[in-house]
Order: structure tokens, then sequence, then C-alpha cells
């Protein structure tokens, strides 16, 4: 019996195959590369992992698929022949829900390790959450933002080698809750 190699792919938001394409890609189809497969180059690629599809993500569009025929892999992602799409959403408001998970999560860990966290985070962070519900505009959102950058520039230097170990550890589960929000967009 052969395994079913599944993954993630991520779509610009008008849902067309990259590198010039005007192909629309649609559920229940499967794409074809010609020619020699060349990672990053040539071939259907997707991700095992959604937390590392969307490392490569031209937009919120994403995808279930299963990728088939022949097939490079790399660490991160593989590159096939063919590539079957089972399933296709726009996930742009699961990736904000997802960024502020991450963000509060990170924040919670600095506060665990003794780090004083700068009130500016914690607001941008609720900031992002009413502007996803429209309770906050576009303008309360930058300065937010912009107000977070500057607190988590000046932290960023004396904690630099602390949250490098700490991403590192959160991966995997980071990558669990993706998914799961993911999962909760097929049909």
């Amino acid at each position: 019996m052969i395994d079913r190699w599944l993954g993630w792919h991520f779509l610009p938001a008008d849902r067309r195959l990259r590198w010039g394409s005007r192909e629309v890609v649609e559920a229940g189809q499967t794409y074809r590369a010609e020619g020699p497969l060349v990672m990053c180059r040539n071939g259907m690629h997707a991700s095992r992992r959604a937390l590392d599809a969307l490392l490569y993500a031209p937009g919120p569009i994403v995808s279930r698929v299963e990728l088939l025929g022949e097939r490079l892999d790399a660490s991160d992602k593989s590159c096939s022949r063919e590539r079957s799409v089972l399933w296709i959403a726009d996930a742009a408001t699961v990736l904000h829900e997802f960024a502020c998970a991450v963000a509060t999560d990170a924040l919670h860990l600095a506060e665990a390790r003794g780090a004083r966290v700068d009130p500016r985070s914690w607001a941008a962070i609720e900031t992002k959450r009413r502007w996803l519900r429209g309770a906050a505009t576009d303008a309360e959102l930058h300065a937010a933002r912009s107000a977070a950058w500057s607190a988590w520039s000046a932290a960023r230097s004396a904690e630099s080698a602390a949250w490098s170990a700490a991403r590192s550890a959160a991966w995997s589960a980071q990558n669990v809750m993706l998914e799961a929000m993911l999962e909760s967009l097929a049909p």
C-alpha cells in the first residue's frame, strides 16, 4: 500500500498558479508540471506542515493538496509532477487570528521567563482582534502596530537568544494549532 502524500499549498488572492500562469486553481482539479522537476523552479510544490507552507505563501488562499507522481523532497517542502487540489479556501481571517494567538503565546512566554512586556504589545494584539471584528479602523491598527514594533525593537536585542530557543520549541505546537484552524475551513 502506498501512503498518500497530503500537504498544504498557499496561493495569491486571485487563486492563480504562480510564475505568470493565468490558470485559476479550483478544488477537485489536478495540475501538472511539464519538464524536469527542479525544487523552487519547476514542479507542483506543497509542504507537509501548514506552517512550512506558510513560509512560501504568496497570499491568503489555502489549499489542501495531494502530490502525485514523481517527487523531490526537501526538509520543508516537496515538488512533484502533479498536485491534486482536495479543497481550497480563503484563509485571511484565520491567518490573522493565528498571528494574534502566536503573539499572545510569545508575550506570555516572555513574561514567564521574567521579562517585562511593554503594554503596547498587548494593546496591539487587542487592537488587531478588534479590527478583525470590525471594531477598529485601519488607522488604529496601523498606529498600534507601529507602537508595538517600537516596543519589540527595543526589547529584541536583550531577548534575541532566549527568543530564538523559545521559537524553535514552539514551532510544532504552533503548526498543530494552525492546521486545526485551517482544517476548520474545509467543506
